[in-house]
């Protein structure tokens, strides 16, 4: 089995609760310069941060990238 790790959609997420990218920031505890590099692709999510991600926006950590399976 094969594997990828595509877009990041916490930007996504983040929008369909209503909230901007520095109350997410807040809530999460990272700053948000941090916030935006995950929402831009610049930089992975963490394992903690895929986690806090879940619990703060109601998701499976699955859920916050796009996945390509093969």
């Amino acid at each position: 089995m094969n594997i990828s790790r595509g877009r990041c959609l916490l930007s996504d997420l983040i929008d369909k609760r209503g909230w901007n990218q520095s109350e997410y920031a807040r809530r999460s505890g990272r700053s948000q310069r941090t916030i935006s590099y995950f929402c831009n692709d610049e930089r992975v999510m963490k394992p903690e941060d895929l986690k806090t991600a879940s619990m703060l926006l109601g998701c499976k950590m699955d859920d916050l990238y796009e996945w390509d399976i093969k």
